[in-house]
């Protein structure tokens, strides 16, 4: 493999004459510093699992979740002038608590490290810790509490991003796509109009799938060595690893099997970071042709699991071949961060009443599940929405080379990723959810219309108008790093 310098001429004069960008940001060419490292986040006690309305405890491990950090600094003219850490964690999602208690730590002990530069993105697996009191009633003894497990994550957290930040050398990025089959849509559609997530599809009144499927795997290559394998790669793919995910063990579901899969002959050391793409309405169960797709995994003799990993794989270890000799070493690079404000979808009366009246049908059948407080959110933000009209998600936009990085908080539908990716200037335009934040989904206006789990109200903080919004100030800050 050789190192290669990918530098169009406008910008070596634009970083020559000093000029900026109008958001501010100096889009010189930039020499980066890389840096590497991975922890386990797996306790050694029973923990409360995340994801499900009722409450799990595992107290058995399949596999370890963990997470995995690649640290950038960027240098000009010898001096530091800008910096990212990306990190992505096996949870269900990136929690207020964990986020804050994480920028807290950071701030305290790691003071060359800017906490808002620090991206933590989710790869969703159901089979994870709880790290947010109050959603579940669980023991007091004999299980780890959220509070408890939010304390030993950061505590991992630090170390890792501590690690990754000292591993840091002269190193170079390279980027490629892929395609493997890993998502599905999972809304059914019927005669009637309506929608249901993981709804059945052998029934007279089915008439298809709501939505878009998206198979295009983007990797980002991280390297130290351009005569060796990656440092490490990140996977952007539109699919929760959410197949084990009504289990009451600890897993890291497919992506343990990616790493697996990966971490074999030159790639032995390679890091794997999972970053999930806009998927709110995907998942990897198959919604029909189920008994044939049962058959090649009997044939194959994998779990599903494996046979994501498979396909992940194959891609990964193809591209990093392809795109080896063509590793960036001297690059744009440029990090914005920004608080975007969105309209809340707003509670109707009708709607109101609904909640309320499940809410006591669920009192009198003595349900302890988390769906009462799920539905009681609904009657709070119908109080609260003439005050609170709004809501301030964060957003971060990174461009690495010809490559753009595009972060929100919710489990955004595909279609919302489709149009950032299809306006973008970038080359390649990675759309990272669950990051940095956890604000629920963020359903289209063609879900909303079908109802159903994700695209209710209960479901929804933010309305297909919101989505317009989101969508349009991240192609607005994606252009604006070109």
């Amino acid at each position: 493999m050789r190192c290669v310098t990918r530098w169009p001429v406008f910008w070596a004069i634009a970083a020559g004459l000093g000029l900026v960008l109008a958001d501010g940001l100096c889009a010189a060419e930039s020499e980066l510093l890389i840096g590497a490292a991975t922890t386990s986040i797996t306790p050694d006690e029973p923990i409360a699992l995340d994801g499900q309305f009722h409450a799990r405890i595992a107290k058995a491990v399949d596999n370890p979740i963990t997470a995995t950090a690649v640290a950038i600094e960027a240098h000009q003219g010898g001096r530091s002038v800008d910096q990212v850490i990306l990190v992505s964690c096996d949870l269900v999602a990136i929690r207020e608590t964990l986020l804050k208690a994480a920028r807290r730590r950071l701030a305290e002990k790691l003071p060359e490290i800017d906490p808002r530069k620090v991206i933590f993105t989710a790869t969703h697996t159901h089979t994870s810790g709880v790290t947010e009191e109050g959603n579940y009633e669980l023991p007091r003894e004999g299980v780890m509490q959220p509070s408890e497990f939010v304390t030993f994550v950061v505590d991992r957290l630090e170390e890792l991003i501590a690690t990754a930040w000292k591993r840091r050398r002269t190193g170079g990025v390279s980027w490629g796509l892929g395609h493997a089959v890993v998502g599905y849509n999972r809304r059914a559609v019927y005669a009637d109009g309506s929608a249901v997530m993981y709804g059945k599809t052998d029934c007279p009144d089915f008439r298809g799938i709501e939505g878009y499927e998206d198979y295009g795997l983007d990797l980002l290559f991280f390297w130290n060595d351009p005569e060796q394998p990656p440092l490490a790669v990140a996977v952007n793919v539109a699919c929760p690893s959410q197949e084990v995910e009504s289990g009451s063990r600890v897993n890291a579901d497919f992506w343990h099997d990616v790493r697996q899969n990966t971490q074999v002959g030159d790639f032995k050391d390679a890091l794997v970071l999972g970053w999930l793409a806009a998927a709110g309405d995907q998942s990897p169960h198959r919604m029909y042709r189920k008994a044939a797709e049962q058959r090649m995994l009997k044939l194959r003799g994998l779990s599903y699991t494996q046979e994501i990993a498979r396909r992940i794989v194959g891609e990964i270890k193809e591209v990093a071949s392809l795109v080896g000799d063509d590793i960036g070493t001297d690059v744009p690079f440029a990090h914005k961060v920004e608080e975007v404000t969105l309209p809340v979808r707003k509670v109707t009366e009708q709607e109101k009443a609904a909640a309320q009246a499940e809410i006591d049908a669920l009192t009198k059948k003595g349900d302890t599940s988390r769906r009462r407080l799920w539905l009681q959110k609904v009657i709070d933000r119908h109080r609260a929405q003439e005050q609170h009209p709004t809501v301030t998600v964060e957003v971060h936009a990174l461009r690495i080379g010809d490559i753009a990085i595009i972060t929100n908080p919710f489990e955004l539908f595909l279609d919302y990723g489709v149009q950032m990716q299809g306006r973008s200037k970038a080359l390649q335009t990675f759309v990272l959810q669950l990051t940095n934040g956890s604000s629920g989904y963020l359903a289209t206006e063609r879900a909303v219309k079908g109802g159903g789990y994700s695209a209710v109200i209960a479901s929804n903080l933010v309305g297909p108008e919101g989505g317009q919004v989101l969508v349009d100030r991240s192609v607005e800050l994606i252009n604006s790093l070109w």
